[in-house]
């Protein structure tokens, strides 16, 4: 390319390293509409029920976008479909032991119970609950199908990667796992809120969508856990865009939500094979010395 005009090419700001820092400093305090809140007391999404100052993780994930984060037992999670269209995939693991991690079939088979909703736990593969689903009123939620995958949304949208715009959930959880010295074969089937599936007579599955916006759920962790979370559209959407909203992430610590639950006082009365399971994660907790 030939310039048409004698003025010296200008230098840009970031182009030296004292300019870069001056750029980077003048950042700080800035907000933006999809990020983490720190310190979280700092969120602009504080449920009401909620005190500030009691969060420990405040974030709106991006529509495409992933978080994660490390939790300790007896914190309280809350999602919020926004607006209508987030669907959260999640996947859990021990913090201390991430071999240990959520196993949907489980999850499924031991409380003979397909649907989430409240009352139902999340299950590793050693009979063990990693959460319990304390409250909700979105109802439309996904324990079957999984999340999405490259090969698929390449077909479907075009495009897969993380920086597209349609990132597939498999991508996205790899990335999260990636903070945590965890790879693609560390990401066993998650499940997923906000976008809800029903299996027909027939044994197809029927895609429901969404309950609607300011839906939430809200999970209660029974271990020391790794969250990931990939906000992204349900592999059964029917639409042929790629569809998805912002997703509220609050997190605070409800330890006493632990002993209201084991007491029946949270969701009612635990049916007998959740009960075991709880006994299962308290006597693997006592060996520890956690409990």
């Amino acid at each position: 390319m030939v310039r048409t005009d004698s003025s010296p090419a200008q230098p840009s700001d970031t182009a030296t390293t004292s300019g870069a820092r001056a750029h980077a400093r003048a950042q700080h305090g800035r907000t933006a509409e999809f990020m983490r809140h720190i310190p979280a007391s700092t969120s602009p999404t504080t449920p009401p029920d909620v005190a500030a100052e009691c969060l420990t993780w405040s974030e709106t994930v991006a529509p495409g976008g992933y978080t994660t984060a490390v939790l300790s037992r007896g914190t309280r999670i809350r999602l919020t479909d926004k607006d209508g269209d987030a669907c959260a995939h999640l996947l859990l693991h021990r913090a201390d032991a991430p071999h240990e991690r959520l196993n949907v079939a489980d999850t499924v088979k031991v409380p003979w119970q397909a649907y989430l909703g409240v009352g139902h736990p999340l299950l590793s593969g050693f009979g063990r609950v990693l959460a319990t689903v304390v409250a909700d009123t979105s109802g439309a939620h996904d324990a079957l199908t999984g999340t999405t995958t490259r090969a698929g949304n390449l077909t479907r949208y075009g495009a897969a990667s993380p920086e597209s715009p349609s990132p597939a959930g498999r991508e996205l959880f790899t990335l999260a796992a990636l903070k945590h010295g965890l790879d693609r074969r560390d990401l066993p089937p998650s499940v997923s809120f906000f976008k809800g599936v029903r299996v027909q007579p027939d044994g197809t599955f029927r895609w429901l969508g969404s309950a609607g916006a300011g839906t939430a759920v809200d999970l209660l962790l029974h271990v020391d856990a790794i969250v990931l979370l990939a906000n992204t559209a349900h592999p059964l959407d029917p639409r042929p865009t790629f569809t998805c909203s912002p997703l509220l992430v609050h997190a605070w610590p409800a330890a006493a939500d632990l002993d209201r639950l084991a007491a029946n006082q949270l969701v009612g009365p635990l049916n007998p094979e959740h009960r075991q399971a709880l006994s299962n994660t308290d006597a693997d907790l006592i060996a520890r010395g956690q409990l």
